[in-house]
């Protein structure tokens, strides 16, 4: 796991989101794609997690789905992600077994982090680093957190929270393995710059 991690915004208008990932993958790689959606009805969740599962597979990209663990055992998905408020990591490794990805929000804080690799995360993700346009939360995770994962956990980390190629450079110097990006990429003027540059940061 190494690269841009895209995330899908919010989005209700399925046509338009299925779209835009389309074509930000056509655009470039990402190592992962999370589908995020927590104010959709169900039928609405299901119609959108259906189609963008069938878009990754065709570009053999891993589809993972926010939070809803049911989601994503009915669909075969590639794993979950979960965060504070959502199940446990134990509960989503029970749920899904041994070949899923579970990913889990650790947000600055290292217990979390430690806690999730001793119960079967796949990757353990830090934020918020920077503001986001998306999410609100307290911009208070220091940079200096991935340097102590890499050297403490063996797992993938992931930085997530505002990020543009730019303010990511750093943290991907310090060893993030992927950046998350919602934002940077379905709100740039033109998304193929956006995924070449997120892509320059793994390539140099």
């Amino acid at each position: 796991m190494r690269g841009l991690y895209l995330v899908t915004p919010n989005w209700d208008d399925t046509a338009a989101l299925v779209d835009a990932t389309a074509h930000a993958l056509r655009s470039g790689s990402a190592a992962l794609v999370q589908y995020r959606q927590k104010t959709a009805s169900p039928e609405l969740r299901r119609e959108q997690a259906v189609q963008l599962l069938a878009l990754c597979r065709r570009h053999g990209v891993p589809f993972i789905i926010n939070d809803f663990i049911d989601l994503c055992l009915e669909l075969d998905a590639d794993g979950v992600h979960v965060g504070g408020t959502d199940a446990s990591v134990t509960e989503a490794r029970k749920l899904l077994g041994a070949g899923k990805i579970v990913g889990a929000s650790c947000y600055g804080d290292k217990q979390l982090a430690l806690d999730a690799a001793a119960t079967g995360a796949s990757y353990v993700a830090f934020g918020g680093f920077y503001a986001s346009k998306v999410k609100q939360y307290p911009v208070t995770t220091p940079a200096d957190i991935v340097s102590w994962a890499r050297a403490e956990i063996a797992l993938p980390c992931v930085v997530i929270g505002g990020m543009t190629p730019a303010n990511a450079a750093p943290l991907v110097a310090r060893g993030a393995d992927m950046v998350a990006a919602i934002s940077s990429v379905y709100g740039a003027p033109v998304m193929e710059v956006a995924m070449h540059e997120f892509a320059r940061l793994f390539a140099e």
